[in-house]
């Protein structure tokens, strides 16, 4: 009997980080844990660091077809990151088993993959 695979949105956060990790560091960008929540299902936030150019943060979402999505929680454009900072520690108080990975690409080469939905 063959199983089919586990969606990746029901993977434990902790493995779901050290896979986003893994992809940084093949395409050459810094990346890093910024906080860590609950290894088994804590909500995963992705700061996207622009530096100067600024900050987007995504969120994990449900697509309206039920897949999995990031929403550009952040809005569609770059903010500040102190902006994107303020934000998170905000979602910190509603949530203290987040994660957050930050991501610097001021070269703007990183393309979050799935479905992106904005606000």
């Amino acid at each position: 009997m063959t199983r089919d695979p586990l969606p990746i949105d029901r993977l434990k956060t902790g493995l779901r980080a050290q896979a986003w990790l893994r992809r940084c560091t093949v395409q050459g960008l810094m990346s890093t844990v910024v906080r860590k929540g609950d290894p088994e299902a804590g909500a995963l936030f992705i700061k996207l660091n622009r530096l100067e150019g600024g900050c987007t943060v995504f969120s994990g979402a449900t697509a309206p077809d039920g897949q999995p999505a990031w929403l550009r929680a952040t809005g569609p454009d770059l903010v500040p990151e102190a902006e994107a900072d303020q934000y998170l520690a905000r979602q910190i108080k509603y949530d203290p088993d987040l994660w957050i990975i930050e991501i610097e690409d001021p070269k703007a080469e990183f393309v979050m993959d799935g479905i992106i939905l904005d606000l």
